[in-house]
């Protein structure tokens, strides 16, 4: 018979948490509420956030973050009869959080793919209210939505909004990619930004192949600096067809003040920050709910949805750090002697199975491919787009992802073992263009500190899981850094010491790491590692402190002005924006050294929306020419680096002068094309070339103080023991002191002995020129392939003292010989004057400049790239 009975009227339920008791969930659900999850519903209605516009979520990774949200969603739409969308990155990722409300008992209906594919009577339910909508980013986040308007929007893995919202508003043009290749519509687009390139780089980028080391190199180029080219790339791409024509669409009305972005292989436009206010669907919501693992502090999730004053709702400080699983981190690449990959491979063999991510698809495969044993199947993307079942399901197996920092869940038996390799600090071109161009230190840090977190914690979904991750490539020697440790949890600060540990150290072997392995696999059957292991990650736990990186607050404090100022050029107020981008920079001024890179950028926009205003009114605005020229000034000597200095001038805009290091280069340049014969030269590049292939420091060191030569200094190496291989001198304007450890392997640490050995070169060499001072800039250069320094050394660093790979060291070789093969072949006819501009621009344009290398050869110093602090 029927059931009978029940409440007459409608149940009232004051608070999320209220409501939580009375949802008639399944089998399989959760037991109950976690004490934090029970402590944030709490929060969220005594604090008044029910009424909050946009309001930010922090949970770990790992401790349960969909539970609340759901929550929330379901006491919103009984309560307030309001429509709610819950917003997934993935369709695999709304599949799970589908799955997670039906055994919670909150009807939920999965709305993803084309609109015209929706089951009409799931898409009524949400319309009526009756159900929560499940969809992802692209149902919101494209140029005609078809959901139906939500009251409140809740955005899952918010923390990667810069990726699933940036994207939709962004034109990438591949030129040869598997997926959409245009090599057509890529030349196009070189064509009609070509005004804003160096002849000499669009021709390097016209052709077919790269040049050694220029594939990945990004030039930035700002449309509204150049007359008619943001009309011609609306033309073109309003032409270019599907998918080109959909992006198109996004950014039609912000095209203007879009940025662009190329390399040799692709081509990317975009506003600087996602014009999502224009979005009503987004922008006319009631509430909008960020969830989030891991919250930045510097402003990034503003920046990522283009919305300003989120409010963030975390646990308290003094709260217990919920904890997400148990990790052992291994660094093959530590070890002396020991092959990584191989290494890699016998604990892959160990475990079973294993989850190998990486940046891009190619290197995930290649890695999957060379660790899995020949039987194995190795799994893409391919097989697993709608889940992970098919892989659990595999006794035996690899998985390689690319970019799949969050929204895998493998839990308990799923994977034990997740290979993680290199630095996922380059996701799209104009990342990269900061990252290694403007250096935007913790603007951009936090969001690729997010993402490391996110990946390793793909295996570990739960308090009790567990599981082995295994480092390899940059990733390792990032994790090395004491900057990029100290911003974590105190959890996973513990672990990745604890692996550093056991994976490096004279007396550490590859017996020693997979007995420890073993040891960590079989833990549900010995008490190995509960009783040697855990207590030791235990004791490194107390001792961690979880500090922000310098200038989180800086950045912060500049959001809201960057977003007004981004808005403000989309609809064309050229003198507000740069008005506004202003602020920006005078918010940045306050961070000193951290944020001068970003302060510098913000300057160039000022200067270039500035310039804009007065080539696009037909009155005239009073010293508006003047002003711009002004900001440019301003940013040239404010950016970090050279890159502003060398982009096109203003009209009426006279060239910056050179740096007194530089006009030395260019001036003994000069004298060495003069004097000595084109055959001799050419003998003489080719042969320091070859010296810098070899490893042997009899061939390596001539061939580093011949590239001194050919970069203008006065090189040479220093006589008696204990000096450097080679310095180099311009003048007593800049000096860099060269030490070659051509011939170390490329594992294991450099000894604390080579750092001290570079320590004090500087010193030594001014006593030999005899100046006064040693030049302010002057660096110290440790030419290694190792990925890290002994902590000892590292701790005791100067600060001059950088690190280098070899391959940078042969890269730079390289530009030198093909820009000094472009003066050969250019230098008959010339005067001594004109022969001297035309040094300095084709050393300029292949970025050989004294003030350029500098920027190219300290990107990381020795300081930072300790292998652990004992």
């Amino acid at each position: 018979m029927a059931f009978k009975g029940g409440a007459t009227g409608t149940t009232e339920y004051p608070t999320p948490e209220a409501l939580y008791p009375d949802l008639p969930r399944k089998p399989g659900s959760v037991p109950g509420l976690l004490v934090h999850q029970g402590d944030l519903l709490r929060r969220y209605a005594a604090e008044g956030h029910t009424e909050t516009l946009d309001l930010a979520l922090e949970l770990p990774t790992g401790t349960g973050k969909t539970i609340p949200a759901l929550v929330i969603a379901e006491w919103r739409r009984r309560t307030r009869g309001e429509r709610v969308a819950y917003a997934c990155p993935t369709e695999q990722l709304t599949k799970q959080v589908a799955a997670a409300a039906d055994r919670e008992g909150i009807p939920a209906v999965t709305l993803t793919g084309s609109h015209t594919a929706w089951d009409p009577t799931a898409e009524a339910r949400y319309v009526s209210g009756e159900a929560i909508a499940v969809t992802t980013y692209t149902s919101v986040f494209n140029s005609s939505p078809k959901l139906a308007a939500p009251h409140v929007l809740i955005f899952d893995d918010a923390h990667n909004g810069e990726q699933y919202v940036a994207d939709q508003y962004c034109v990438t043009v591949e030129r040869w990619s598997a997926t959409s290749p245009n090599p057509d519509l890529y030349d196009e687009l070189l064509t009609i930004l070509a005004p804003g390139l160096d002849g000499i780089v669009a021709q390097r980028l016209r052709k077919p192949a790269a040049e050694p080391g220029h594939h990945n190199a990004v030039q930035f180029i700002v449309p509204a600096r150049h007359d008619q080219m943001p009309e011609r790339l609306a033309d073109a791409l309003s032409k270019a067809g599907a998918p080109w024509q959909f992006r198109y669409s996004m950014l039609r009305d912000v095209l203007a003040s879009c940025l662009a972005f190329v390399t040799h292989s692709s081509i990317q436009i975009r506003p600087y920050i996602p014009p999502t206010r224009d979005n009503t669907l987004f922008s006319e919501a009631r509430q909008r709910l960020y969830l989030s693992a891991t919250l930045g502090e510097a402003g990034g999730l503003e920046r990522a949805f283009g919305r300003t004053g989120i409010r963030r709702l975390t646990l308290p400080a003094n709260a217990p750090e919920p904890r997400s699983g148990r990790r052992f981190f291994v660094f093959p690449g530590l070890l002396n002697g020991v092959d990584a990959t191989e290494l890699t491979k016998k604990i892959v063999e160990l475990a079973g199975k294993a989850l190998v991510l990486a940046p891009d698809r190619a290197t995930a495969i290649r890695t999957a491919d060379a660790v899995r044993q020949p039987t194995w199947p190795l799994l893409t993307i391919d097989h697993v787009a709608h889940g992970m079942g098919p892989f659990v399901s595999q006794p035996n197996a690899v998985c390689a992802l690319a970019s799949r920092y969050d929204g895998l869940d493998l839990p308990d038996q799923g994977c034990r073992l997740e290979v993680i390799e290199n630095v996922p600090d380059r996701d799209h071109l104009q990342e990269r263009f900061l990252s290694t161009r403007v250096r935007v230190g913790a603007a951009l840090s936090e969001r690729v500190r997010i993402r490391v977190i996110q990946g390793v914690g793909r295996c570990t979904r739960g308090s009790a899981d567990w599981a082995i991750v295994v480092v390899l490539g940059n990733l390792a020697k990032y994790l090395l850094q004491q900057e990029n440790r100290t911003p974590l949890s105190a959890e996973l600060q513990a672990e990745i010491t604890f692996g550093v540990r056991n994976s490096s150290g004279h007396d550490t072997t590859e017996a020693d790491v997979l007995e420890n392995v073993r040891a960590f696999l079989s833990q549900e059957t010995t008490d190995t590692w509960r009783e040697g292991g855990e207590p030791l990650v235990a004791q490194l736990r107390a001792g961690s402190v979880r500090t922000l990186p310098v200038g989180s607050e800086t950045f912060a404090s500049a959001v809201s002005a960057e977003i007004e100022a981004c808005a403000l050029a989309g609809q064309g107020r050229w003198n507000d924006a740069s008005a506004k981008a202003q602020q920006v920079a005078q918010a940045l001024s306050s961070g000193g050294a951290t944020a001068k890179g970003y302060r510098g950028f913000w300057l160039y926009l000022a200067g270039i929306w500035a310039y804009r205003a007065v080539s696009a009114s037909t009155a005239a605005i009073s010293g508006g020419l003047t002003n711009a020229h002004a900001l440019i000034r301003q940013a040239e000597q404010t950016a970090e680096g050279t890159w502003a200095r060398y982009m096109p001038p203003l009209p009426a805009m006279e060239a910056p002068v050179l740096p007194a290091q530089d006009d030395q280069a260019v001036a003994t340049a000069t004298n060495l094309l003069q004097r000595v014969a084109p055959g001799r030269l050419t003998a003489r590049l080719a042969s320091m070339i070859e010296g810098l292939k070899e490893t042997a420091s009899s061939a390596y060191e001539p061939a580093l103080t011949e590239l001194g030569i050919f970069l203008g200094a006065e090189a040479s190496k220093p006589a008696g023991t204990g000096r450097c291989d080679s310095t180099w001198c311009w003048g007593n304007h800049l000096w860099a002191v060269i030490e070659a450890k051509s011939d170390q392997k490329p594992e294991g640490v450099i000894p604390h002995k080579d750092v001290r050995q570079v320590g004090d070169q500087l010193r030594i060499l001014n006593r030999d020129r005899k100046h006064a001072v040693i030049p302010e800039g002057s660096f110290t250069v440790l030419i290694s392939p190792k990925p890290a320094v002994d902590p000892t050394g590292a701790i005791g660093a100067e600060d001059h003292a950088h690190l280098v790979h070899p391959e940078l060291v042969l890269e730079i070789s390289q530009d030198v010989q093909h820009a000094w093969q472009e003066l050969l072949a250019g230098r008959t006819g010339r005067d001594t004057a004109n022969l001297a501009t035309f040094v300095a621009q084709a050393l300029q344009r292949f970025g050989l400049l004294p003030s350029q290398l500098r920027e190219r050869l300290t990107e990381q110093p020795v300081g930072s790239s300790g292998a652990a602090s004992h």
